[in-house]
């Protein structure tokens, strides 16, 4: 656990916007989760009618988690806090720029503003690069580095038809 000495403030909390003091709590959790060797740098908060409903830290590597980026474990957190799928009203403050997995996971989340702090580029020039995946979401399937092999659609296509046809379903 950090300490609050181990923090670094740049402004007087009492001069900063309601924005940037969301933000500290997102970089401070990057803080957090470097202090405690939890994974990469990054932290996010999610906010709801001026409260901080989720927060998170990468954890990829203490959870071995591949998925467990801090926007990810903060949505989880606000998903389960608020009793809901999708985070309608809710600010994220995310202490680096999305990447492609966080950055899909926070379009289905549906808040309505992303705030962030570093850049992806600054994220690759400390190893965090992810223009790879970048390049890949828009390559044909045969030309991409990891195969993607279509298989079994027919019987895959009658389970989208039981869905189509469900009565009862919870639309998203």
């Amino acid at each position: 656990m950090y300490t609050r000495s181990q923090l670094y403030l740049p402004v007087e909390r009492s001069l900063m916007t309601r924005e940037q003091k969301f933000m500290q709590e997102a970089i401070n959790l990057s803080r957090h989760g470097l202090m405690n060797n939890e994974g990469g740098p990054f932290g996010c908060v999610i906010v709801k009618d001026e409260q901080i409903v989720g927060r998170g830290n990468n954890r990829v590597t203490s959870s071995n988690d591949p998925t467990a980026h801090a926007e990810i474990v903060a949505i989880r957190d606000a998903c389960q806090n608020l009793g809901t799928f999708q985070l309608e009203g809710c600010e994220i403050f995310t202490s680096c720029e999305p990447c492609p997995m966080c950055l899909g996971a926070i379009y289905w989340a549906r808040p309505k503003i992303v705030y962030f702090a570093n850049s992806r580029k600054d994220a690759a020039d400390i190893g965090f690069d992810d223009s790879m995946i970048y390049d890949e979401m828009v390559a044909d399937l045969d030309k991409r580095k990891i195969p993607i092999i279509p298989l079994g659609r027919e019987e895959a296509l009658k389970i989208f038809k039981e869905w189509e046809h469900k009565e009862d379903k919870t639309k998203y």
